[in-house]
């Protein structure tokens, strides 16, 4: 069976493994002319790490990665708002976290790709899709040449994504009203204190900074702001450091320990949820399916999880792609929704400008019970995969001060 996979970058190299695995020979075909380093950092939280080592890759990531114990919260006086006790969310859930850059992860996966034989072809930008006489897809890439496997998986991002248009139409991304700059801080000497997730909220307001190491770090500072304002500046490091400059350390610190050059300016977007995530031959997944905010704390990990997933469902199969696509919809959608519905609630909360509403969101935070967010980060994040901690239902109100823990 012939599988073509549009898309290099993290759920289409994790999607070629997993199929890979489980005796299949797909194709990857990545719209860039060399391996993607956009992004600063990804936190991969327990159930990531179960798919990672599923895959075969865990060892790899624990050599690029840090082990945060703890997320610390405060406001942007630098009063504590709570946090996350990250260690005994790794113990209930059975599985580790790590931090990485999202550029050494991207590595990872295309060294393990390569070592299996499995072709990835750089510079194939997919233009458009269309159904032959015979109903199956074929997609058409920009330097003329042209793909019609029998399985078509769209793993092509969300913001210009072929795949999705031609599985749901003008389905376009939704700016969500703020910001992020990103970057990566590294210095001869320690920029933080110790491997610990430090998450700074303000009014309207946000910078959060994840330890490598206590000399690498990653960061993201985001601000609410209509989209006719989302460009970038010319010297965008001076820009987010005066708007960041009285907030507490190690704030300062790590904006000036990042290359000007180096820092990126994102307008923030997600999509609706689909009713369908398939036609013909062709299946989404990854950000094309299912886009959530970074406030959700799961994009890159629910991009394994599909991985995962659709190999079992195929290897299960005893009909045709209907029957296939229909048990991984089945499978996927009802997760990944809740958690891009719960990355908007939190942003609206988090991106709020009134003082009374940022007083009543810090003073939530700051009563928050760490054991019961502990056990409803685990059943939530857990749903679905064989792991301690899953449970089947995790309500968007109990997650929404509990899913804030990764920055990108």
């Amino acid at each position: 069976m012939k599988i073509g996979i549009l898309g290099g970058g993290i759920a289409g190299l994790s999607m070629a493994l997993a199929l890979h695995k489980q005796g299949y020979s797909p194709r990857v075909y990545e719209r860039r002319a060399e391996p993607a380093t956009m992004g600063a950092g990804v936190t991969l939280w327990p159930n990531a790490s179960f798919v990672l080592e599923e895959l075969g890759l865990l060892q790899d990531i624990e050599a690029i990665g840090g082990r945060p114990k703890t997320m610390r919260r405060q406001d942007a006086a630098g009063n504590a708002l709570g946090g996350l006790d990250i260690a005994l969310l790794d113990r209930t859930m059975g599985y580790p976290t790590y931090t990485v850059l999202r550029r050494h992860l991207q590595q990872v996966l295309l060294d393990h790709v390569t070592r299996a034989g499995i072709p990835v072809k750089f510079g194939r930008r997919a233009v458009a899709l269309e159904q032959d006489a015979h109903g199956r897809a074929v997609a058409h890439f920009e330097n003329g040449s042209s793909i019609r496997p029998d399985l078509l998986i769209g793993a092509d991002g969300r913001m210009d994504s072929v795949a999705r248009k031609f599985v749901a139409g003008d389905n376009k991304p939704i700016y969500q009203g703020f910001v992020n700059w990103i970057g990566v801080a590294q210095c001869p000497h320690a920029l933080v204190d110790d491997i610990s997730i430090q998450d700074f909220w303000g009014a309207g307001e946000r910078f959060g900074c994840v330890p490598i190491r206590p000399d690498l770090v990653y960061w993201a500072a985001a601000q609410a702001r209509p989209l006719s304002e989302a460009s970038p500046t010319v010297d965008m490091r001076e820009e987010v450091g005066n708007l960041f400059a009285k907030w507490p350390e190690p704030v300062a610190r790590i904006i000036r320990a990042t290359p000007a050059n180096a820092i990126r300016l994102i307008a923030v977007h997600d999509l609706e949820p689909l009713h369908t995530w398939s036609r013909a031959n062709v299946l989404l997944v990854g950000d094309a399916a299912h886009a959530p905010l970074p406030t959700s704390g799961q994009g890159a990990c629910q991009a394994l999880e599909d991985a995962w997933h659709l190999a079992r469902c195929l290897d299960g199969a005893n009909g045709g792609w209907e029957e296939v696509f229909q048990a991984f919809a089945n499978i996927r959608a009802p997760k990944t929704a809740r958690l891009a519905e719960q990355g908007r609630v939190f942003a609206r909360g988090l991106f709020a400008t009134d003082p009374e509403t940022c007083r009543i969101r810090n003073e939530r935070a700051k009563a928050s019970n760490p054991m019961h967010d502990v056990q409803v980060l685990a059943a939530g994040w857990g749903q679905g995969l064989p792991m301690p901690g899953g449970a089947d239902i995790m309500s968007a109100e109990e997650g929404s001060f509990g899913s804030l823990y990764r920055i990108e």
